[in-house]
C-alpha cells in the first residue's frame, strides 16, 4: 500500500470535503459523504461501502483500531493537522480520530429485499435529518428489510441523518425516491412476483390499534411528515390505517418516536409467530 499523503493547507480538496457537511448538492454532485466515529466506520467497512479516503490525525497516536483500520483498508489515506480535522468533524467536543470519506450507493429500490416476511418503512417528506437516522436505527433494530424516504425530503446522508442511524446506515437499505410513483411500481412488482405486501399507514384515527393489526404478513409501514403527517396522495394508497393507543396530556409522538413503536410491535408479532411454530 502506498505511503500517507499528508495534507498542510486547507486547499480545494479540503474544501471539499467540508462543503459536504451542510451541502446536499455537492454530497449528491460527489456521490460521497463524511463518517466518523469506531462503529459507524467500522459498519461501512464491514458492509462493503466504498471508501474513498481514510483522513486521520498526523500528530497523535493512534489507537490499535484506528492502525488496524489504515492497515487493512485499500484506500487513499490522508494525515492532517488536528484543527483541520475538527473542522471535518463539526467542531464536537473532541477531535475525531478518524474520518472516513464514503461513497454513496444507488437509489435503487432493489436494494432493499422483499420476501414472504418483509417489513419496510416509508417516510413521506421527512424535514429533519435526526428523525431519518433514528428511524434506520430502529429499522434495523426491529428485523426491518430496508427504508424508502419519498418526495421532497431532508437527505438520508446528511451529517445529523448520519450521526443518529449510529452505523445502522451501513447495515439497512436507505433509498431516496422523488414521489410515491416510483414505489408503487415496486410494490406492484413484488405483488406480481407473489409477496402480498400491504401498505400499513400510522395515523390517529386508524382502522384499528396497532397491537390488534397482524403485522406477520408483508408490510410497508408508511409514517407521515413530522408536521403535516402522510400526504393525501400515501393516504389513498394505504391498504390498512393503524393508530398508537395514547394516554396523558401529549396529542402525538415524534414520527421517529411512532415509528419505533410501530416497528417494535411487528417485531414482537413476528418473533411470537415463530415460537408458535417452532
Amino acid at each position: 500500500m502506498p505511503a500517507a499523503q499528508r495534507m498542510t493547507s486547507r486547499n480545494a480538496r479540503f474544501q471539499q470535503w467540508e462543503s459536504l457537511l451542510t451541502n446536499r448538492s455537492k454530497r449528491t454532485r460527489a456521490r460521497e459523504f463524511l463518517v466518523q466515529g469506531v462503529r459507524p466506520i467500522s459498519l461501512a467497512v464491514e458492509h462493503g461501502w466504498p471508501i474513498h479516503a481514510l483522513l486521520y490525525d498526523g500528530r497523535r497516536k493512534l489507537s490499535r483500531w484506528a492502525e488496524e483500520l489504515l492497515r487493512t483498508v485499500r484506500t487513499e489515506r490522508i494525515a492532517m493537522a488536528p484543527d483541520m480535522l475538527a473542522d471535518l468533524g463539526e467542531k464536537n467536543e473532541s477531535v475525531p480520530e478518524v474520518i472516513a470519506v464514503v461513497g454513496m450507493p444507488a437509489d435503487d429500490l432493489d436494494r432493499i429485499s422483499a420476501g414472504d416476511d418483509f417489513l419496510g418503512v416509508l417516510f413521506d417528506r421527512p424535514t429533519s435529518p435526526g428523525n431519518i437516522g433514528s428511524i434506520i436505527r430502529s429499522a434495523d433494530a426491529f428485523g426491518a428489510d430496508g427504508l424508502i424516504v419519498s418526495g421532497h425530503a431532508a437527505d438520508v446522508y446528511d451529517s445529523k441523518s448520519v450521526r443518529a442511524s449510529t452505523g445502522s446506515l451501513f447495515a439497512l437499505p436507505a433509498v431516496r425516491v422523488p414521489s410515491p410513483a416510483e414505489v408503487t411500481g415496486w410494490v406492484d412488482a413484488k405483488r406480481a412476483q407473489g409477496t402480498p405486501v400491504v401498505l400499513v399507514g400510522t395515523d390517529e384515527e386508524g382502522d384499528c390499534d396497532v397491537f390488534d393489526f397482524d403485522f406477520t404478513q408483508p408490510t410497508l409501514l408508511l409514517v407521515g411528515n413530522e408536521t403535516t403527517g402522510l400526504s393525501s396522495t400515501w393516504r389513498d394508497l394505504c391498504d390498512h390505517t393503524v393508530a398508537i393507543p395514547m394516554t396523558g396530556a401529549a396529542s402525538s409522538l415524534n414520527a421517529a418516536n411512532a415509528a419505533t413503536a410501530v416497528l417494535y410491535e411487528a417485531s414482537r408479532q413476528r418473533i411470537a409467530a415463530r415460537r408458535r411454530s417452532a
